[in-house]
């Protein structure tokens, strides 16, 4: 009997498998293939894979398939979820049902309501693609990218990923770019496999993104009006312990925490959104999720997924989940590597350097040309991750610098080295280990060091871009990286043809190529230390752009050569390039705005009255005491100081008030931008300073937000 009780007693909960309900919410290839007639099953596929549009009888089809199985699942309603130039996501969701005329209704979900739609265009960004009252613009079906059913806790909703465009064709979401860019890096990259005789019919990017994140009680976040309304703490005194013991980064999950992260995982694996590790990061209450790789398109749309989820999920448990790229000051911040490579069809990938990459001509080109294409386009690359968050971060000594640059480690570095000299490098190094698993050929030793202070660093069979700010939508940045790999690709196919017309062999006309392209572009190179002053001197020496700022950086955009080459590529139309320059400035200008008025509102409304009641009591004790023949000259040096800050505080604010007037006084948008930037932020450090001087001042018992002690470290 005893043992029998201590059993029950001791047996785990029965939990059902990842695989039993991985991917239970989404209207993928295999549930299409149950629910579908195998003929049209077959041109859905095909049209995924041509980018075909479907016949209005296959539409009908899958969508009555659709419907069904949405409506098995508890949805009421569909949408079409689409990524406005907002960054983020958005949705109308209309219901399933049509009146019949007898107080009945029917549910009803056509091909046409399936494949376009007609939302209110009116209100999103377009920068200058439409005026106001040209409402118009329209939804199409993506169905490279499987519909869903996102359940809430009022109900479920079919989301059916789509295209957002104008009624002149423009795009006005970040998707449409990056369909457009992986169709260009497709005919580029076979253009190169050409020469190989590869029986690859298709090559796609794809995409790893690592998710940092904060959490924190979410009593403390609604508390606190600059993390609800900005998205970080605009004020606060640093904690005495912070992340200088180094005991956070990889140690025990806390329960609340774990507790949360097996539900948000839950929600993301019945999405099929393939989540593979979780870990402690640096900061206190810093996190980390990582999924594995997927192609880039599916892989954008499940990074928005994780973001929105996470933060559903978060509130059930009483957490706020941050995204925010450096929420609080005086800590690591937030970044999302996106780990970048190019695969085919047939299972191949092409960033894969093999057991000899000297000799191996395929790697070389794809890894020289991704080498010029950076070199080339270091600016647009930049301004690619450029933000008002990602400022913060960028060069934090916590996160690469603004400077593109590349690490290849030790080996690829000796290889190309040699390639340019002429020299053949030899194989036979001792150092060759084998990792023993599949996916990974055997490489060198420190050829898969990563250098965490790189950029955008190879790490064996990928390129780890690490200047992504983790509030980022991936669809800018991997568009503008597949565009600048598409052009370079291109144009080295073009000289190595020029070079096997002249009567060379492909190895000598290959080479040649690469040895060239190599020299003119290994300034962009650098294996040491990026967070260095010595790097920086270095990088102006080889005439690395360094822009420090979101409206510096964004010009990159705007480059001749950027807009030549998005549209040449038929990724971006000259005006869609342009517009796209101006709206970031925009939400630039806007985010710095918010900060501002936030600033000074907190400071005169929160701060500075807490202050002012402090020093009053103050005051009144020092009076008592002088009354009663005590003196206290640390009391009064007490008093003076609390009341210098405040006065300097209200100084500062005063100050803010007026550049503020100034900015937003500028007409054009570029003006606008640097003068926010220039001329509005500076202030904002003087204002904290006094602010979080007197936090340090002043009884906690006062101190009406919040501070960072408790948000760090008490859940």
């Amino acid at each position: 009997t005893t043992k029998t009780k201590t059993s029950a007693r001791t047996a785990a909960p029965a939990h059902p498998k990842v695989s039993d309900y991985y991917g239970c919410n989404v209207f993928g290839p295999e549930t299409m293939k149950l629910l579908l007639p195998r003929e049209t099953f077959r041109k859905v596929q095909e049209a995924a894979a041509k980018g075909e549009r479907l016949d209005l009888d296959c539409a009908n089809a899958v969508a009555s398939a659709m419907k069904t199985w949405a409506i098995q699942k508890g949805a009421t309603h569909y949408c079409h979820w689409f990524q406005p130039l907002t960054g983020a996501t958005a949705e109308k969701h209309d219901a399933f049902i049509d009146p019949t005329g007898q107080g009945k209704v029917i549910e009803t979900f056509t091909g046409q309501m399936l494949t376009q739609a007609e939302p209110d265009a009116s209100s999103f960004p377009s920068g200058g693609l439409r005026v106001t009252f040209e409402a118009r613009g329209y939804t199409a079906w993506d169905p490279t990218s499987p519909a869903f059913i996102l359940e809430n806790q009022g109900g479920s909703t079919l989301c059916i990923p789509t295209c957002f465009v104008s009624y002149t064709g423009h795009a006005l979401d970040t998707k449409t770019p990056l369909l457009r860019s992986i169709d260009a890096l497709d005919k580029a990259a076979l253009g190169i496999l050409s020469y190989f005789q590869s029986d690859a019919k298709k090559v796609v990017s794809t995409l790893g993104a690592e998710q940092e994140y904060f959490l924190i009680d979410k009593e403390y976040y609604d508390a606190r009006p600059d993390l609800v309304l900005s998205g970080r703490t605009l004020f606060g005194a640093a904690s005495p312990k912070g992340q200088q013991l180094e005991d956070h980064y990889f140690g025990a999950i806390k329960d609340r925490v774990f507790t949360f992260m097996t539900d948000f995982e839950s929600e993301l694996y019945k999405l099929g959104i393939p989540l593979k590790t979780r870990h402690n990061e640096v900061a206190p209450h810093q996190f980390e999720c990582a999924p594995v790789f997927e192609e880039a398109n599916v892989a954008v749309d499940h990074n928005q997924l994780v973001m929105d989820i996470m933060k559903r999920v978060a509130a059930r448990h009483g957490l706020a989940a941050l995204t925010y790229e450096k929420p609080f000051a005086g800590v690591n911040g937030s970044g999302k590597h996106n780990n970048w490579s190019l695969g085919t069809d047939t299972g191949k990938n092409l960033l894969s350097p093999g057991a000899t990459p000297q000799e191996n001509l395929q790697f070389l080109i794809f890894l020289v040309s991704i080498i010029k294409a950076v070199h080339s386009h270091g600016l647009l690359l930049r301004a690619s991750i450029a933000s008002s968050g990602n400022d913060h971060r960028l060069g934090a000594n916590e996160a690469p610098p603004a400077i593109m640059s590349i690490f290849l480690g030790a080996q690829l570095t000796k290889v190309l080295n040699d390639l340019e000299k002429g020299v053949t490098a030899k194989s036979t190094d001792p150092q060759w280990i084998s990792l023993g698993i599949d996916e990974i050929p055997p490489v060198l030793k420190d050829n898969t060091d990563r250098n965490r202070t790189s950029p955008f660093a190879f790490t064996g069979n990928k390129f780890e871009f690490r200047a992504v700010g983790a509030s980022a939508n991936n669809a800018i940045p991997v568009s503008t990286l597949n565009t600048i790999v598409a052009g370079q690709l291109l144009a080295t196919k073009r000289d190595i043809d020029a070079a096997l017309k002249k009567g060379k062999p492909l190895k000598e006309a290959v080479l040649g190529v690469l040895r060239q392209y190599y020299t003119e572009s290994k300034a962009v190179c650098f294996e040491g230390n990026n967070y260095s002053e010595e790097w920086v001197v270095e990088a102006k020496k080889r005439g690395l752009p360094n822009e420090k700022t979101t409206p510096a950086a964004l010009k990159g955009f705007a480059l001749k050569k950027s807009v030549g080459l998005f549209a040449r590529l038929g990724v971006l139309t000259e005006e869609e390039a342009h517009s796209r320059y101006h709206i970031l400035l925009e939400k630039y200008a806007k985010d710095i705005d918010i900060e501002a008025k936030l600033m000074m509102e907190m400071a005169t409304t929160l701060f500075v009255p807490a202050a002012i009641t402090y020093q009053n009591e103050l005051a009144k004790t020092l009076q008592a005491l002088s009354t009663s023949g005590i003196n206290a000259p640390a009391q009064a040096s007490l008093l003076r100081a609390v009341s210098e800050k405040v006065e300097r505080a209200l100084t500062a604010v005063d100050e803010l008030k007026a550049a503020l007037a100034k900015a937003d006084a500028e007409g054009d948008v570029v003006d606008k931008a640097f003068a926010y930037c220039d001329k509005v932020k500076p202030h904002f450090e003087k204002i904290r300073a006094e602010v979080d001087a007197l936090e340090l001042l002043m009884p906690a018992s006062s101190w009406p937000l919040p501070k960072y002690r408790e948000m760090l470290f008490l859940m």
